[in-house]
């Protein structure tokens, strides 16, 4: 009776018995254990080859070097987003608790088609960039489940049809048979599942799994973005039956603050208020000149306990999502606006921080009180800014004393953001206005007004206030963190000032009061908005951990978010902590072994992933809906400013519109073009026209796509266009083509 032949290792298996035997196992070796033999052995060949594995593993998983630092060149990575400039990112799939946990960015995305997207496992080469920090290239999916796509549904000869990516970075298209149509219409979006390649196989097929609007309709650019970075739509059935029976709690264990008139402040189209404000003078004679700011904050806590299928949901989203079309709650209607709504006039449980600040803006002492409030109004931005401008505005008396407190309370407050040199970055952003049909009728600057800054600035130090108290009481923090720039991005922007004018400190550090210096020598100037989008850009993204790093942006020791927990799943736990911490009820964080009912380090890359999903999926529908607002506009011209430099062209953003587009590098003025990475430049070989980070272009649109978002232009004239000598490195270059010419011949 013969024996049964031992299934073959995939890439997985292999993976996981190089890590178990720490990298240091050859093909004998694993032929050996996976009992490979014969013509098996050359597929394991291909295999190790595929892994760049050279005779032995010694670099291929992570391993401790004298220093007792992690030693990486492979590993095994889920890609759990983007970075603020649309790189990928990745975290790896195991790591020792006692380690710090490497930041990935993906700078390759290699020959994976399509490419890789966030939720995808893949094997990473990774090159060090600093501590902690590396810089890696896609070998290989790990998953072998169909990929998913969005696409655009369009049909071919006989009953046949193709589906054309909606993902930019694809620029793809799939067939799809007969048998697979699944009643898709010519326009239709739809999920397809894309077959995986077979040994030979040169065409990869599709399958219409869904059908999720039309192309044609205006509503569909926000549908595409939510499908294409798989943001959770639909709440399970256990918890909106869990939201319907929820109700609020016995007002009478609580601290009853409804005859104090606190006031929701928040912009003209809220449908959901979740925090509540008040100031007045402090009345303590030894704090003379000083403030008491009570800042109410829905008790979200109450209503979404711990592992109930509402805190699933809630963590699984991590965040509410913005579109200009709709909304994406992290909670069902019912507790968003209704149950944790601070609606007027109505009693409402909340968590309510108490803040007592002297006349220089420091945070004396705080307390935290479960409580119940009873909103006396609802105001928006732009009315209390004509209470602070002393406009005509028609608004109750006392409403109106007990607005200029606040107003007094914030100014206090700003000055010393302005003295601990908080980073204050302008960059201008849009606010897009749509009819009912889901069309763009309007495009304007997103307002910056006092009355924003005042509602940021009492956030602020209840934030500070609510990571202070969880440290005092020795409670579990997710924290905010927002980690100095990295030397790589502050020696970039370093090399590229001095070409402009502008001198800073020393090499590879900048602090926030060097940043703001930067910033205000170019303040009311034309290249102010490229060295604000600049900085931004040099910035590291803020994220949520465990661990306290500090927060560079706003020059704070310690800060966690505290203010929304309807929308934010980091703030659930902070409130959950402090119900712990203070003993307010048996929903906090801490179980009854005395651990976090949750792992905060897995917690904290969660969120922090979500956070940049949905970040994404904002900017993706934003570029759609741009784009299908320019799409009967093509031929006009349009003002634009460099915004970016790449070796294929140039980055623009279309004046007042805000759009961004791509100016190819083919349609310059005919000229041979050399990048300059440190001066962000394209520049003529012949001297006659160079391309700089911030001109101003004339150009005209060429093409758009509503289906990608994507915009294409081509240049006219520029302001900046300018006559200089070729850069030493096109002599370079020319030099060397020459060289490799004369050996051609």
């Amino acid at each position: 009776m013969s024996k049964n032949k031992a299934p073959f290792p995939n890439m997985d298996d292999l993976i996981a018995f190089l890590n178990e035997n720490g990298g240091k196992a050859g093909k004998r070796e694993i032929a050996r254990a996976f009992h490979i033999k014969g013509d098996d052995k050359i597929k394991l060949k291909h295999m190790l080859k595929e892994l760049h594995y050279d005779r032995r593993t010694e670099d291929l998983v992570s391993k401790k070097n004298k220093s007792g630092s992690r030693r990486l060149e492979f590993c095994p990575c889920e890609i759990t987003g983007e970075d603020s400039e649309g790189n990928l990112i990745a975290r790896p799939l195991e790591w020792e608790k006692n380690v710090p946990k490497p930041q990935i960015l993906i700078t390759d995305a290699g020959r994976l088609r399509p490419a890789p997207t966030q939720g995808d496992l893949v094997v990473l080469k990774l090159k060090a960039k600093g501590k902690n920090f590396f810089h890696a290239s896609v070998l290989r999916r790990l998953s072998e489940k169909p990929d998913r796509i969005v696409g655009v549904f369009e049909t071919g000869t006989g009953k046949n049809g193709r589906i054309v990516s909606v993902d930019k970075r694809l620029h793809q298209s799939y067939p799809v048979p007969q048998d697979f149509v699944n009643n898709a219409k010519n326009g239709d979006v739809v999920i397809a599942e894309v077959s995986n390649n077979i040994f030979g196989q040169s065409v990869r097929y599709a399958k219409v799994v869904q059908i999720i609007g039309k192309q044609q309709d205006p509503k569909s650019a926000s549908l595409i973005a939510l499908h294409l970075h798989g943001i959770p739509t639909e709440f399970s059935q256990a918890a909106l039956k869990q939201a319907e029976k929820s109700k609020l709690p016995d007002i009478k264990k609580r601290s009853d603050l409804r005859d104090i008139p606190f006031v929701t402040i928040d912009g003209e189209d809220a449908r959901d208020f979740d925090d509540a404000v008040y100031a007045e003078p402090d009345t303590d004679k030894k704090n003379k000149d000083g403030w008491h700011i009570l800042v109410a904050i829905a008790d979200v806590a109450y209503f979404v306990r711990p592992h109930t299928a509402l805190d699933d949901c809630a963590r699984e989203r991590g965040n509410s999502v913005y579109f200009p079309d709709r909304c994406i709650p992290m909670l069902p209607e019912k507790l968003s606006s209704d149950l944790c709504s601070l609606i007027p006039g109505q009693d409402r449980p909340c968590l309510c921080a108490h803040l007592w600040i002297d006349r220089n803006g420091r945070l004396l002492h705080h307390k935290f009180v479960r409580a119940v409030i009873r909103s006396a109004a609802r105001l928006n931005y732009h009315e209390v800014q004509k209470v602070f401008d002393n406009e005509s505005y028609e608004i109750n008396a006392l409403l109106r004393t007990h607005l200029s407190d606040m107003y007094s309370a914030f100014r206090v407050l700003a000055q010393a953001r302005e003295k601990r040199g908080a980073l204050e970055l302008d960059v201008v952003e849009r606010e897009i206005h749509l009819d009912s049909q889901g069309r763009i009728t309007d495009i304007t600057p997103r307002e910056r007004l006092d009355s924003h800054r005042m509602i940021e600035e009492f956030m602020i130090l209840a934030n500070v206030a609510a990571a202070q108290t969880l440290e005092q009481h020795d409670i579990p923090v997710m924290y905010r963190v927002h980690e100095p720039p990295s030397a790589e991005k502050v020696v970039a922007l370093q090399n590229f000032l001095p070409t402009i004018g502008i001198k800073t400190a020393k090499k590879g550090k900048l602090s926030c009061h060097d940043f703001n210096t930067i910033l205000n020598k170019v303040k009311n100037t034309p290249r102010s908005g490229m060295i604000n989008e600049l900085i931004l850009r040099s910035q590291s993204q803020a994220r949520y951990s465990p661990e306290n790093l500090g927060h560079f942006g706003l020059a704070l020791d310690r800060y966690a978010h505290f203010t929304s927990p309807i929308r934010r799943y980091a703030d659930l736990i902070v409130h959950r902590g402090l119900i712990s911490a203070l003993r307010l009820g048996d929903d906090g964080l801490i179980g009854e072994n005395g651990e976090p009912v949750v792992n905060m380090e897995e917690t904290g890359d969660h969120i922090s992933a979500t956070e940049r999903r949905a970040a994404a999926a904002e900017r993706d529908a934003e570029e759609r809906y741009l784009s299908a607002y320019l799409k009967d506009r093509i031929g006009e011209r349009f003002g634009g400013t460099i915004n970016g430099v790449n070796r294929f062209g140039l980055f623009v953003t279309v004046d007042d519109i805000g759009a961004d587009g791509l100016i190819p590098i083919s349609s310059l003025p005919g000229d041979y073009y050399i990048y300059d990475e440190d001066r962000h430049c394209l520049s003529g070989a012949s001297g006659t026209n160079t391309f700089e980070l911030g001109e101003h272009v004339l150009m005209t649109l060429v093409e758009a796509s509503p289906v990608t978002g994507g915009l294409l232009f081509h240049v006219l004239t520029t302001s900046g266009a300018k006559r200089s000598k070729p850069h030493k490195s096109y002599k370079k270059d020319k030099k060397k083509n020459n060289k490799h010419k004369s050996k051609r011949k």
